[in-house]
């Protein structure tokens, strides 16, 4: 939590005081965020199966949803080849494995899913056997900075480091530190909303920051509410695989609130 704090106290002391109304939304976006937090990691239980059928582009794997399967969600597919073994007493340690390329849930059968399969380059095509998985670990992601799609104009230079936050508070992500992505970005003349439309630009700047994933947070407006809408870019294949809105919390507590690790006013 102790990085977490330094960063967003550094980045108050480079930005300076916000005005109150930009403050209030900031705040606004990361309590609604907490209400959207849990969505987001659901969307990546740890889970491995088998590949036991393809065809062209389509995959079949033995993963349901009693497994935590979900469309849209990404799979890393692998092929194992020879074990490894300890170099004094030969025992096996595990084998190697090859990543072929990804697999993205487009249904959900009874006894199987459905994927389009993302090849990686030169690798060969999966076949029965090949393996797919979720990985344990924590998953790299990095937050965008805000789009805001509304009329208000306000100030949502601390969000990415709210979200950033949140997020590897679940113990689930590693996020990439927000300074480091809004620099980048600004190096390669990239606005946030281009990662939505752009999967050149989302790969391209997601292999340098070392990241498998890309949140874009943006406020929009629709008949006088306002919404925070949260899209998971793949950063391996520049596709969206899942988007998340909620109207953006208007409780005066959120406004009071001024980081989420502090705790809510009372009476």
């Amino acid at each position: 939590m102790r990085g977490g704090i330094a960063i967003l106290v550094a980045l108050l002391l480079l930005v300076g005081p916000a005005s109150p109304a930009g403050a209030g939304t900031a705040d606004q976006v990361g309590a609604t965020f907490g209400l959207l937090i849990q969505d987001v990691v659901g969307a990546f239980p740890p889970a491995e199966g088998l590949v036991v059928a393809a065809e062209g582009a389509r995959l079949f794997i033995d993963l349901t949803d009693k497994s935590g399967v979900q469309p849209g969600q990404e799979y890393s597919v692998f092929r194992k080849g020879e074990a490894f073994r300890h170099p004094i007493n030969g025992r096996p340690l595990g084998r190697y494995e090859d990543v072929l390329g990804y697999a993205q849930i487009v249904r959900l059968h009874p006894e199987y899913s459905e994927a389009v399969f993302v090849p990686a380059d030169g690798k060969p095509a999966p076949g029965p056997e090949d393996g797919v998985r979720i990985t344990r670990g924590r998953i790299r992601v990095a937050v965008a900075p805000a789009t805001d799609l509304t009329k208000a104009n306000a100030d949502l230079r601390r969000v990415p480091f709210m979200l950033a936050h949140a997020l590897e508070q679940t113990k689930r992500f590693q996020v990439a530190d927000p300074a480091a992505v809004q620099e980048h970005l600004l190096s390669q003349k990239t606005r946030s909303e281009e990662l939505l439309v752009s999967p050149g630009k989302a790969k391209a700047s997601g292999k340098i920051l070392e990241i498998s994933g890309w949140l874009v947070p943006v406020l929009i407006e629709r008949r006088g509410v306002t919404y925070l809408d949260i899209t998971w870019i793949s950063a391996v294949t520049g596709t969206a695989l899942f988007s998340r809105r909620a109207v953006l919390t208007r409780s005066e507590s959120a406004a009071e609130q001024r980081f989420p690790w502090e705790p809510i006013p009372t009476d």
